[in-house]
Parts: C-alpha cells; structure tokens; sequence
C-alpha cells in the first residue's frame, strides 16, 4: 500500500486540516499518516483560535515517524510557526522525501490569519524550492508574488513568477475568477483545469484538493492528471456536502 503524509492544523469539524486529508487519502487507497502543526478551536463558522505545536512537540513527532515509515508522498496545510519551516526542511533532506505538495494556508475561509510573522517568506524561501507542487488560491498567489490577480493575463504572469521561486508545478486554484470554477496549472507550460462552479460557501476546498493530489502522486500519477482527477474528486464531494451547523458545508469525502 502507498503511503502519504499530512502536515497540518487539527480541525474539530474533520472538514479541512489534517482529518480532511486523512479522509482523502483514504478515499483513494493510501494509508495516511499525519503530524500535528497547531490544534485549532473551529466551528462550521470559523476559526476562533490557535495553539500552535511547540518545536520540541512537533520535531519528535516527524522524527519518530519518519525514523520508521517513509512515505511516497507528503503535504503541507497550514504551518503556523516560522522555525517549522526549517524543521520540514531539514527533515525531507535528512530522509531524502520526495513528492513535497505544498497548500500554502494563509487565512481561512472565514478570515483568519493562519501564520505567524515571516512564514510565508520561509514557506517561499525555504520549502518552495523543495517541492514539486504548490496549490496556492488566487489571493494566496497575490501574497507570495506581490500581483494583483483579476484575469487570465495575470494568473499566467504569477504563475510565472511562482514557478521562478523553485517548485516544479504551479496550480492556481482561480474558483473565484468566473462563472466556472477555473484552476491553471503551470509547469513551463500552460494547461487550464474547468468545471462547473457550484453555488454556496464549503469549508477545506483547499485542502480536500491538495491531499488528492498528494494522494494521486504517491500513485505514481503524473502531476498534470493528479491535478485534473482532484479537481473532479472535489466537485463530486461539493455536490454531495452537508450542512451540519450554522455556517459552511462540509465536503462528503
């Protein structure tokens, strides 16, 4: 069996964070693995607070694990803690990871920051030139490149740009864009990825997306269909999501 690793926030309603990607890989036959980043108090309507992993927490949970089980796969959520960056670092070089997918969580869907000062230099800096995908959504793309993204013309130019920090693949997740839901994907060539776009408001798109990707990757797909079969797996879970509480849907995964 393959195996894939999450790194991320915990989240209470298991629609986004590291029970969600635990779910996706489920849903396609892989054995998930996952270390905790920060345990998030959530509900359906937001995030109302976080209690990031301290350092010593979180480096023995990626070296105990990682000493024993390797995985084919591994992505990253949310990262709250700027020296988290360093320690993922230096762990995928220390046990040689491959196939790095990197969902650079800014804020969540309610508006939350999810980082601290200087994170998402080191998550451009430092795991970028690791990795070999980066899902960032469109505004997530305009923080890291400084862009103002409203067309096609512009996601292409931060596309670009994003490519130029390191990664191998650039998937902007552009939902927000048009009338259809409009990803471009981006590997020194240009491919667009559109469904239909489906009205109201779901919680962990984002991350539901990345961890089929992941999951699809330590399948050994190629990157350009991991992107196209997610996007499908996510549509499909958004037209059957639930509304158990007050606030967003939560995906059927």
């Amino acid at each position: 069996m393959k195996i894939a690793l999450t790194i991320a926030g915990s989240d209470p309603t298991g629609g986004a964070g590291l029970q969600a990607d635990l779910k996706v890989f489920k849903a396609f036959g892989i054995h998930g693995l996952s270390v905790v980043s920060a345990i998030t108090a959530q509900n359906t309507a937001g995030v109302d607070s976080i209690f990031p992993a301290d350092r010593e927490t979180f480096v023995k949970q990626l070296r105990v694990l990682l000493s024993d089980i390797k995985p084919d796969a591994l992505k990253t959520g949310m990262l709250y803690s700027r020296w988290a960056i360093d320690v993922i670092a230096n762990m995928i070089r220390e046990y040689s990871l491959r196939n790095l997918i990197i969902d650079p969580v800014t804020v969540s869907s309610s508006g939350k920051c999810l980082v601290d000062d200087g994170t998402l230099d080191a998550i451009r800096n430092t795991l970028f030139p690791l990795s070999r995908v980066i899902t960032p959504n469109i505004y997530e793309a305009s923080v890291f490149t400084g862009m103002v993204i409203e067309d096609r013309n512009s996601m292409e130019e931060a596309a670009r740009a994003l490519k130029d920090m390191g990664t191998e693949v650039v998937v902007i997740t552009g939902g927000h864009l048009e009338d259809i839901a409009l990803d471009l994907y981006y590997d020194g060539e240009f491919h667009y990825v559109e469904d239909e776009k489906i009205k109201g408001e779901y919680h962990g798109t984002g991350c539901v997306f990345s961890a089929a990707v992941t999951a699809l990757l330590a399948l050994g797909r190629a990157p350009l269909e991991s992107v196209r079969r997610a996007k499908e797996f996510v549509n499909h879970a958004i037209k059957k999501a639930s509304h158990p509480g007050r606030g967003m849907g939560l995906l059927n995964i």
